[in-house]
C-alpha cells in the first residue's frame, strides 16, 4: 500500500514537473508545446522493465527503422520475422504503462526510426489511471517524439478490446467502457498532434464489442491468430502502401466487401476439372513461395476454407476468354472463368491481393481486357540479353497481365538467330557488338515453351529486307538481290520448320524497296507454311492480310481499311522516353485513338529499341523505364479508356486527369515497393508535386538574359502564374510537337520561363533529388553536356535562393556516338544530386530559357524540359 502512494505521488510529481512546456517551431498544426524529458526513480519499474530498456539501450544505432512501442501485448509478437523485415524492432515491455514509455521515449527517438507503432494504456486503466491522464501521456510522447525526431511517423493505435470470458486478468477485462473512452479520445484529437490513429479495435471484436474469443487465450493478450491479425491490419502502414491492394491493371468492376479470407493454416485449391490442373498447381506454387500451406482437392467437401477455380459462364464486354469473376468471402474464394486462360488471369489478380500472406479482403471482381493484343517488345539484336533476363521481363509481364512477347533478334549490328543452314549468319566476325552472342535453337525453344505456358505467345521477328547489314556481311550478298531472296526463303522455310509460333514479323521498315517481288513472295512463303505475318507500318508493298504494327502517326490511314488488322506502338518507344514522363504519357493516351479494342484494333505493343551500345545487359532496364512504363501500358491496354490525343502532361492540380493519374501513382508504386525491390524500377513519386509557371519573357535569343523571378524583389505569392502543372517532369514543349502537347500551349522560340515550387521539410536534412534538363534518348547519337552546365540551354536551379551546380560530367563535350555507352548523362542512372534542405518550407526556382526549336540535326533535337523530384525511396 505505502509503495502505491508513493508511486502516485512521484507521478503527481512528474505530471506537474512536464506542465512546464516550451514552444518548438516547425510542429504540426495544433501542437504548440512538447514535453521536457523528465526521468523517474528506478524504483518506479519492475525488473523486467530494466532489463529490457537496458538491452534497448546497448543495441546498435541503425537507420530507417520501424519500431513498434508498448506493453506485453507489443512485447509478445516476433515482429521481424512476421514482417519478414530486419528493419522492425520490438520495443514492447511487459507490464509496461505510458509514464513507462515516457520515461523511455529518448531511447525511441535518438535512433530518429522512420516510424513508431505505439499500442500502450490497458495496463494504466487496469491501475484506475484516469483516461484523460493516460490521454496526455500518449500526446506528450507523441509532441517528445516530434521534437526530437522530426521525420518520424508515429501511429497510435487504439487499445485492443477484452474479454472476462477466461475469468482472468480482471482489472484489464473489466475496463472495456474506459478503453472504448480512450480510444475516441486518441481518435477524435489525431488531428491536433503530429501522429496518425489507427483503429485496431473494432476489427478485433466480435459481435458483442470484446476481444474475438479465439484470438486470446486468456481475455488480455493475443495468440498467433491474433498477431497474423494485426499484421493484416498494420500491414499497409509498415510499407507505405494503399489501404486495400492496389491491383494493376485496375478491373472493370471491383466491389470490396465487409470480411477476411484466411490463409494460415491449410488452404484447400478446389477444381473438379481436369482442364484446370495445371492452373491450380500454378497456384499452388504461388501461394507456397509465399510460405502458405496449399493442398489440392477435387470436391468442395474436403475443404473448410478453400479455393476454388472452375469453368463456368462469365459475362464480358469483350475479349471472353480472359474474362473471369472473382469473390471472396470469410470462408471461401470462388474464381470462375469460361477458359483456362481466363483462369490464369484471375490468379494474378488473386495473388496480389495475398500481398501481405495473412488474409484476403472480401471482394467482388468481374474482369476482362478492354484489348486482345497486349505486348512488350525487347530489340535483343542491336544489344545482346540473356535468357535469364529476358525471362525476367516475361515473369513482369505474367504478373500485369501482358500476352504478346515481340522478340526482335536480327539487325543491322548483329544476327542474332541461329540458323542451321547457314551458321555463318552468328559467327562473330559479321558482328559489331557483343560478338558471338546469339540465341541457339534451345534457347529460341525454351522461350517460346516459356511463354506458351503463361498464355503469352511469342512474336519472332525476322527484319527483312531493311536492318539487314549483318545478313550482307555474313552471306556476302543483300537480301533484295535474288540471291538474297532465295537464301531468305530458306531461312523463313527452316525456322517455320523448327519453332511452334503462330506468328511471324518480316518488320520491312525504313527500307528502299528496290526488289517489288521481294515482300509478296517472302509473304506468301510465309503464310503458306501456316504462319500469320506481321510487318511495321509505314513499311513495304504489304497484302490486306499482313497486320501492321503502327510506328508513325502517319500510318492512321490503315485504321480506316477494314480489310486490314492492326497494332499500335505509335509513341510506346521507352528509348525516347524520360521515365517520369513515360508513365504519364502511356497512362493517358488511348490505345489505337480508342477506348478498346475491335476486330481490326488488336491493341498495342510498348517497345524498347535501346539503339545505343551499353556497357552491360543491365543497362538496358537501368536506361529505359522498362518496368514504370509497362506497368502504365498493362494498365491502360487492359482496362482501356484514356485521353484523345498525346500529351506529356498530368495535367492542372485537381483536374480531373490529375486525380485520375494521382490514384493511379499510388498503385504504380504499390507494385514498385512490393514486387520490384531488387530490380531496376526508374520511378518516384511526383503527381503531388505542384509548380508555378512564369512566362513568356522575350529573351531575343540570349538565353542568359536574367529576367523578373530571378531578382530579389520578386514575390511569387503576389505574381499570378500563366500555368499551374503538377509533375516532376514538366516538358514545356516536346520535341515532337505539335503530335504531343507540353506544358505551354503555344509555345515560341527566344522565350524564357521560370517554374517555382515549395519542398516540405520536417527538419534541417541532406537529401537526394534527381534533376535533369535534357533527357538523352537511347536511339540517338545525342551530345553529352558542356562542362559546367546541365544543358545546351543555359537552364539552371535554385533552392533557397542557392545555385544547384551541375554534375561533374564524366565526358563532358562529348560528341553523340552510337558505340559509346552513355554513363552518367540521364539522372536515373547517376548517383542523386544532394541538396541541403531547411525545416520548414523551402523554395525552388527553375529557369528555361530557350532559342530556335530547331536542333542542330535530328540527332540532338532541342528537349525544352526539365525534372526536378525527391529520391524517398
Amino acid at each position: 500500500m505505502k509503495k502505491q502512494i508513493v508511486f502516485l505521488v512521484l507521478l503527481l510529481v512528474f505530471f506537474s514537473t512536464n506542465a512546464q512546456q516550451k514552444k518548438v517551431s516547425g510542429l504540426v498544426p495544433g501542437t504548440v508545446s512538447v514535453l521536457k524529458k523528465t526521468t523517474l526513480p528506478d524504483s518506479l519499474f519492475s525488473t523486467y522493465y530494466h532489463q529490457r530498456v537496458s538491452h534497448f539501450r546497448s543495441l546498435p544505432l541503425t537507420k530507417n527503422d520501424i519500431v513498434f512501442l508498448g506493453n506485453s501485448i507489443t512485447d509478445g509478437a516476433e515482429w521481424s520475422e512476421l514482417f519478414a523485415d530486419n528493419r522492425i524492432k520490438n520495443r514492447g515491455i511487459s507490464g509496461d504503462i505510458s509514464t513507462g514509455v515516457l520515461n523511455r521515449i529518448d531511447e525511441i527517438s535518438i535512433r530518429k526510426p522512420a516510424k513508431v507503432f505505439l499500442l500502450i494504456g490497458t495496463n494504466d486503466l487496469s491501475r484506475n489511471t484516469s483516461t484523460d491522464s493516460v490521454f496526455k501521456n500518449i500526446t506528450k510522447i507523441a509532441s517528445y517524439l516530434k521534437q526530437e525526431s522530426p521525420s518520424t511517423k508515429l501511429y497510435v493505435q487504439s487499445i485492443l478490446p477484452v474479454n472476462d470470458v477466461y475469468k482472468k486478468f480482471g482489472g484489464h477485462t473489466s475496463k472495456g467502457e474506459q478503453i472504448k473512452q480512450l480510444n475516441a479520445k486518441l481518435k477524435q484529437n489525431a488531428a491536433a498532434f503530429p501522429y496518425t490513429y489507427m483503429d485496431l479495435h473494432t476489427p478485433f471484436c466480435d459481435q458483442n464489442g470484446k476481444l474475438i474469443k479465439e484470438f486470446t487465450n486468456d481475455g488480455l493478450h493475443l495468440k498467433g491468430e491474433g498477431y497474423l491479425m494485426w499484421k493484416h491490419l498494420v500491414y499497409p502502414y509498415v510499407f507505405d502502401l494503399e489501404s486495400k491492394p492496389s491491383l494493376l491493371p485496375k478491373p472493370q468492376q471491383l466491389k470490396w466487401n465487409n470480411g477476411f479470407f484466411p490463409l494460415t493454416g491449410v488452404t484447400t485449391i478446389v477444381t473438379d476439372n481436369p482442364a484446370l490442373a495445371k492452373e491450380a498447381l500454378v497456384l499452388k506454387k504461388a501461394m507456397e513461395q509465399k510460405g502458405l500451406n496449399v493442398k489440392l482437392a477435387n470436391e468442395v467437401s474436403e475443404a473448410t476454407n478453400y479455393i476454388q477455380l472452375r469453368l463456368g459462364k462469365v459475362a464480358s464486354l469483350q475479349n471472353q476468354s480472359e474474362a473471369y469473376h472473382l469473390e471472396t468471402t470469410a470462408n471461401k474464394i470462388v474464381l470462375t472463368a469460361n477458359t483456362p486462360q481466363g483462369i490464369y488471369s484471375g490468379i494474378q489478380t488473386l495473388l496480389q491481393l495475398m500481398r501481405d500472406n495473412v488474409f484476403v479482403d472480401a471482394v467482388e471482381i468481374t474482369d476482362w481486357p478492354a484489348f486482345a493484343w497486349r505486348g512488350f517488345m525487347v530489340d535483343v539484336g542491336r544489344n545482346f540479353q540473356s535468357v535469364k533476363l529476358l525471362k525476367q521481363q516475361i515473369d513482369a509481364m505474367v504478373a500485369y497481365k501482358l500476352n504478346i512477347f515481340h522478340f526482335h533478334p536480327t539487325e543491322d549490328i548483329a544476327w542474332r538467330l541461329q540458323s542451321k543452314l547457314y551458321p555463318q549468319l552468328t559467327n562473330p566476325e559479321f558482328m559489331l557488338r557483343d560478338k558471338g552472342e546469339y540465341y541457339t535453337e534451345r534457347d529460341l525453344k525454351e522461350l517460346i515453351n516459356y511463354c506458351k505456358e503463361r498464355y503469352i505467345t511469342l512474336v519472332p521477328e525476322i527484319d527483312m529486307p531493311g536492318h539487314s547489314a549483318a545478313f550482307k556481311r555474313a552471306m556476302g550478298v543483300d537480301m533484295q538481290s535474288d540471291e538474297g531472296l532465295e537464301i531468305v526463303k530458306n531461312i523463313i522455310k527452316e525456322f517455320c520448320a523448327t519453332y511452334d509460333v503462330p506468328y511471324l514479323h518480316l518488320g520491312a521498315d525504313e527500307v528502299k524497296i528496290t526488289n517489288q517481288k521481294f515482300l509478296p513472295e517472302v509473304i506468301a512463303l510465309t503464310e503458306s507454311l501456316g504462319k500469320k505475318v506481321i510487318g511495321w507500318e509505314p513499311g513495304g508493298n504489304f497484302s490486306d492480310g499482313v497486320i501492321r504494327q503502327l510506328w508513325m502517326e502517319g500510318a492512321t490511314k490503315v485504321s480506316k481499311n477494314k480489310s486490314i488488322k492492326y497494332l499500335d506502338s505509335r509513341h510506346l518507344y521507352l528509348n525516347h522516353m524520360d521515365p517520369l514522363e513515360s508513365v504519364v504519357t502511356i497512362f493517358n493516351r488511348q490505345i489505337c485513338n480508342l477506348s478498346e479494342g475491335n476486330e481490326n484494333a488488336l491493341g498495342a505493343i510498348v517497345c524498347v529499341w535501346n539503339d545505343r551500345a551499353v556497357a552491360n545487359e543491365e543497362d538496358v532496364m537501368t536506361m529505359n523505364p522498362v518496368y514504370p512504363g509497362m506497368l502504365a501500358f498493362a494498365e491502360r491496354s487492359w482496362l482501356g479508356g484514356g485521353h484523345a490525343g498525346w500529351t506529356a502532361t498530368i495535367g492542372e492540380p485537381n483536374s480531373e486527369r490529375a486525380i485520375a493519374f494521382a490514384e493511379f501513382e499510388n498503385r504504380l508504386l504499390d507494385q514498385k515497393k512490393q514486387y520490384f525491390k531488387d530490380l531496376a524500377f526508374t520511378y518516384v513519386k511526383q503527381a503531388d508535386l505542384v509548380w508555378d509557371i512564369y512566362g513568356p519573357f522575350d529573351n531575343k535569343g540570349d538565353l542568359t538574359k536574367i529576367f523578373a523571378p530571378e531578382k530579389p524583389k520578386f514575390n511569387p505569392s503576389k505574381e499570378k502564374p500563366l500555368y499551374k502543372e503538377s509533375g516532376g517532369t514538366l516538358v514545356m514543349r516536346h520535341w515532337w510537337a505539335p503530335l504531343i502537347s507540353g506544358v505551354i500551349e503555344q509555345p515560341k522560340e527566344n522565350t524564357t520561363w521560370y517554374a517555382q515550387t515549395q519542398i516540405w521539410s520536417d527538419e534541417d536534412k541532406e537529401q537526394e533529388f534527381w534533376i535533369g534538363f535534357n533527357n538523352l534518348s537511347r536511339s540517338m547519337n545525342t551530345d553529352s553536356p558542356v562542362a559546367g552546365t546541365w544543358n545546351n540551354l543555359n537552364s539552371l536551379i535554385w533552392v533557397n535562393n542557392e545555385l544547384v551546380e551541375p554534375p561533374l560530367w564524366e565526358r563532358p563535350n562529348q560528341k553523340g556516338n552510337s558505340e559509346i555507352p552513355l554513363i552518367d548523362e540521364g539522372y536515373e542512372f547517376r548517383e542523386p544530386t544532394k541538396i541541403t534542405l531547411k525545416k520548414g518550407w523551402n523554395e525552388v526556382r527553375v529557369k528555361l530559357p530557350v532559342g530556335s526549336f530547331k536542333g542542330t540535326n535530328w540527332q540532338n533535337p532541342v528537349k525544352w524540359m526539365f525534372t526536378f523530384v525527391e529520391v524517398t525511396e
